[in-house]
């Protein structure tokens, strides 16, 4: 692969953690005005009891790998989401993550975006989100 002048690139495999790691792990990948690219690493892990997202930006995910339920407070079930599954989540739609894989890495890559401009580093990962 070349790389011209101004051009990133990397791959969304690499340096990816071991399974059973105790927490999420947030990689941000691109960062421009209203927009934030993120890889995010599940093996088991959930939104603590009681914690919905409600972010201030609209969030687009695709599970790359793994498996996940995930469910909207407005919702009665959670959804399955499997590798190739995609969702385009509206800013301020509470949401939760009610389990991930744990024999397996769940990889997912997050785009926010919106005219309130992207999270804080690390926003996505964190409850107080």
């Amino acid at each position: 692969m070349s790389s011209q002048p101004g051009a990133t690139a990397g791959s969304l495999f690499a340096a990816l953690p071991p399974i059973g790691e105790t927490s999420e792990e947030f990689v941000q990948l691109l960062r421009r005005r209203g927009l934030v690219i993120e890889r995010i690493v599940s093996s088991g892990q959930a939104s603590p009891p009681g914690f919905w997202y409600d972010q201030p930006e609209a969030e687009w995910v695709l599970l790359q790998q793994g498996e996940a339920l995930l469910r909207f407070a407005d919702e009665d079930e959670a959804r399955r989401l499997q590798a190739g599954d995609w969702l385009d989540i509206a800013a301020h739609r509470r949401h939760r993550i009610e389990w991930t894989a744990p024999d397996r890495l769940t990889i997912w890559l997050a785009v926010f975006y919106g005219d309130e401009g992207p999270p804080p580093v690390g926003a996505a990962g964190s409850p107080s989100a």
